[in-house]
């Protein structure tokens, strides 16, 4: 009863928000209403998911143990994607020219400014920017597609390690149209260095090759940013053109397939995107409430706030379900959503190099798999935390050691001696013949001893929160230092 009139309420209170020619307002009121058809839909929809087979036995859990609904991430996808759909009105302006100025450019701008600055305190976006957003959404429909492909069918990881980067294809196109910025701050200390402007020369011309062969096949031409005035005090620019795309089609690659591979424990795959969630929002306000900040860093960071927000209703009501002890299990279809949506804020937001700083525990538990994941150490199929059933509490969980060459010896011995893993030896010959299989999760747990999965969870979200607020003061301190550049006022220069 109470819960209902939580919802009711919550939902009465965002469409009150709802506000013309106010984004930002208007994207919470739509978080709040994302919040309740999510949280509504979900038990409503686990039979039908389990009718169809989609459930699973969470084996973390003692005796006995139901099946409950997977990819539930779905709910949450679909019912952010309609949330975008509806967004479109109120956060972009359409502005009209008269026909007896079509032809005089000058008219058009000034109507345009007339139209624009005659509606108080806007914030929205021209509509050119409008195939931007459309591109976003398409990326994420595209996504969340062959997310619930792979629930359905279990693909093999080395097929469709890949298929992220063919969903981020709308999105690079409309990157390559709108903007072709593909040049990249090179920080002073590696100009200062001797030698260093020869490297930067160096580099320069072996991109300059590639960009001539790949535009010959495809007839496509790379360039950057055309009015950018290099002085003696400006930072230097490398403009990576081609290979710049290579960068944007790794990250869609990489920040999808890392939320899936942090998984495994009760509400972290959830738990993790919402932590990036609010470390998002975080630098973004940065911005957003800073003083003198230009205007298309502006309008960057505003896109960005306006994707992330509606993403913390749905993903806070799909929480609650999969928290401890988990109702639902959410699929591949929610890591591969959300992982997109990071990858979406932060290419089209103009910030994908600052994304990977918030994405740091994702890239050291990618780099710490590596051995397991190309099969240099023994690699089982499941890699989570072993319940013991009588203590409630998760161990690390091991793999064999016996079947590994000499590299993979040799490499688990160097991580033991560094405390980095958990060994189990032969009592006869002193042998390691099994080591903890390494992610962070087992990781935490070998450091920490057992723990409950709640407590586990918990330990997870708190260093990626910790280092996501860290990142945001390195980025806007030490990051200007080093590159000699920063688009906030408070920013170290």
């Amino acid at each position: 009863m109470y819960s209902r009139i939580i919802r009711l309420s919550v939902l009465v209170v965002s469409l009150s928000l709802i506000t013309v020619n106010n984004p930002l307002q208007t994207s919470i009121a739509f978080a709040g209403i994302g919040y309740v058809v999510t949280y509504t839909l979900i038990p409503r929809l686990t039979k039908s998911f389990i009718r169809v087979g989609l459930k699973g036995k969470d084996l973390s859990k003692p005796p006995p143990v139901y099946e409950i609904a997977e990819s539930m991430g779905a709910v949450s996808a679909i019912t952010y994607l309609f949330l975008m759909f509806g967004l479109i009105p109120f956060i972009f302006f359409k502005y009209l020219v008269s026909f007896t100025s079509l032809s005089n450019d000058e008219s058009i701008s000034d109507n345009y400014a007339t139209q624009y600055q005659s509606l108080a305190n806007n914030r929205l976006f021209p509509h050119n920017k409008l195939a931007e957003y459309l591109s976003a959404v398409l990326s994420l429909q595209s996504t969340t597609m062959l997310g619930f492909l792979d629930d359905l069918f279990d693909i093999k990881w080395r097929h469709k390690f890949f298929l992220p980067a063919v969903a981020s294809l709308p999105l690079l196109i409309v990157y390559y149209v709108d903007f072709s910025v593909t040049s990249v701050v090179v920080p002073k200390f590696i100009t200062n260095i001797a030698g260093g402007e020869e490297l930067l020369q160096l580099l320069n011309q072996l991109i300059i090759v590639g960009n001539y062969i790949v535009s010959k096949v495809s007839g496509l031409s790379f360039g950057t940013l055309n009015d950018y005035v290099v002085t003696e005090d400006s930072p230097k620019l490398l403009d990576l053109g081609v290979f710049y795309y290579g960068y944007l089609a790794s990250v869609s690659i990489f920040t999808p397939n890392s939320i899936n591979i942090l998984a495994g424990v009760n509400g972290l795959e959830v738990g993790q995107s919402v932590v990036l969630g609010i470390i998002f929002l975080a630098n973004d306000f940065c911005y957003l409430f800073s003083s003198n900040v230009p205007q298309a860093a502006y309008d960057s960071h505003l896109f960005s706030v306006i994707f992330i927000i509606p993403f913390m209703g749905v993903s806070l009501a799909l929480l609650q379900y999969n928290w401890f002890p988990a109702k639902v299990f959410v699929g591949d279809t929610y890591c591969y959503f959300s992982g997109m949506l990071f990858a979406i804020v932060g290419i089209l937001g103009h910030f994908s190099k600052t994304l990977l700083l918030f994405l740091l525990p994702q890239i050291v538990n990618f780099i710490y798999s590596v051995p397991q994941l190309f099969g240099i150490v023994p690699c089982p199929r499941h890699r989570l935390p072993k319940f013991n059933i009588k203590d409630g509490l998760m161990y690390p969980s091991y793999g064999q050691l016996q079947e590994s060459n000499s590299v993979g010896k040799n490499l688990v011995k160097f991580l033991a001696t560094f405390g980095l893993i958990s060994t189990r030896r032969d009592e006869k010959t002193n042998e390691i013949t099994e080591f903890s299989n390494m992610t962070i999760i087992n990781l935490v747990l070998v450091w920490f001893g057992p723990l409950r999965e709640d407590t586990l969870c918990t330990v997870l979200l708190a260093i990626q929160l910790f280092v996501g607020l860290f990142m945001i003061g390195i980025r806007h301190t030490v990051g200007p230092w080093l590159f000699g550049y920063d688009n906030l006022s408070w920013g170290v220069s």
